[in-house]
C-alpha cells in the first residue's frame, strides 16, 4: 500500500462524523440538556436541594409563616433583607420556596458573582442571575417566575454585627419600578436568624480595594473555627415571615413611573419591613432556639 493511499485512509477515519438529529428539538422550542435561557439547570439545582436539606431542616431549623401569601402561579418579586457575611437568607429563601410551593425560584445578585469564574456557573446553574432589569422584565412578565432580589445590595451583608437587622437604603427604589412595569405584586419577606449565623466582627476595606471585591469581612467564625470558619455557620434559628403582597395601581409596560412614587414605594416597603424585623426580634427569646 503506498504511504499516499494510507494518508488517505487516515484521513478518512479522522474525518468528522454527522450524528442524526432531528429539527423537531428546535421548531418545538425544545432544549438538548435541561439547561434552561438563564443557565439553570434543574438536575443541578435537585443536587443543591438535596444536599442543602439537611442544613436548612437540622442547622437553621427554618421556620415559615406566611407562606400561602406567595402566588402558586405567575409572576412576583420578592425581596427580602439581607445579611451574614456570606448570606444565608438567599438559599433559605429560594429552597424553601422550591420545596413547599414546588416552585422554580431565580435568585438576582450583584454582577460580580456573575463575573467570577467556576462560581458564576455554579451560580447560574442553581438559578442566579445578574441584577439587571431587563432579566428581571423578561422573568416577571414575558416568563411569569418568581424572582427574589435584595435592595440592600452589598451594604446589607457587609454590615457589622453592631449593626444587625438595621435595613440599609434600598438605592432608587429600581425593583418597585421593575414590579410596576411588570405587572406583578411585590412580597417581602422578612428573615431573622441570618444575622448571627455569620456575624462581621470588622470589615478589610484595603484589602478590599486591592483585590477588587465589595467587601473583606472578619467573622466570628473565622476568630471561632480559624480557616473553617469562612464557610461554617453558627446555629441560629431562622424564621422567616412573609409579608402582604404590594400592588400598584399603574398601569404596566410603561416607559417611565413618577420617580417620587417610586421612591415613596421603595420606603414604604423597606419600612414596613424594618418594623416587621424589630417585632420578630422582640418576639425572640433565643438567637439559637427562636
Amino acid at each position: 500500500m503506498t504511504a499516499s493511499r494510507q494518508t488517505a485512509q487516515r484521513s478518512e477515519r479522522a474525518a468528522l462524523v454527522p450524528l442524526p438529529r432531528s429539527d423537531d428539538w428546535i421548531s418545538e422550542g425544545k432544549r438538548a440538556s435541561d439547561v434552561d435561557e438563564w443557565g439553570r439547570s434543574e438536575h443541578t439545582r435537585s443536587v443543591a436541594r438535596r444536599l442543602y436539606a439537611p442544613l436548612y431542616k437540622y442547622w437553621f431549623r427554618a421556620e415559615w409563616e406566611g407562606l400561602e401569601k406567595i402566588p402558586r402561579s405567575g409572576g412576583a418579586l420578592l425581596v427580602a433583607n439581607h445579611s451574614g457575611a456570606i448570606p444565608s437568607d438567599a438559599p433559605a429563601i429560594m429552597h424553601g420556596i422550591e420545596t413547599e410551593l414546588g416552585r422554580p425560584v431565580y435568585g438576582m445578585a450583584d454582577y460580580f458573582f456573575r463575573a467570577t469564574p467556576w462560581l458564576g456557573t455554579m451560580w447560574a446553574r442553581v438559578g442566579g442571575l445578574p441584577a439587571h432589569p431587563d432579566n428581571a422584565l423578561r422573568l416577571l412578565r414575558d416568563q411569569g417566575q418568581l424572582a427574589v432580589v435584595f435592595p440592600e445590595g452589598t451594604k446589607g451583608p457587609s454590615k457589622t454585627y453592631a449593626d444587625r437587622y438595621r435595613l440599609r437604603r434600598f438605592g432608587r427604589g429600581g425593583f418597585v419600578e421593575i414590579a410596576m412595569r411588570a405587572g406583578v405584586p411585590v412580597i417581602p419577606i422578612a428573615v431573622v436568624g441570618a444575622e448571627e449565623s455569620m456575624p462581621i466582627v470588622f470589615r478589610l476595606p484595603a484589602l478590599a480595594r486591592a483585590l477588587g471585591v465589595p467587601y473583606v469581612p472578619v467573622t466570628a467564625n473565622m476568630l471561632a473555627f480559624g480557616p473553617l470558619g469562612v464557610f461554617l455557620y453558627f446555629p441560629a434559628k431562622f424564621k422567616l415571615r412573609v409579608l402582604d403582597p404590594v400592588t400598584f395601581d399603574v398601569p404596566a409596560g410603561q416607559e417611565r413611573y413618577s420617580k417620587s412614587r417610586v421612591m415613596d414605594e421603595a420606603e414604604s416597603i423597606r419600612l414596613h419591613l424594618q418594623e416587621t424585623l424589630y417585632e420578630m426580634l422582640r418576639e425572640r427569646r433565643s438567637v439559637w432556639f427562636g
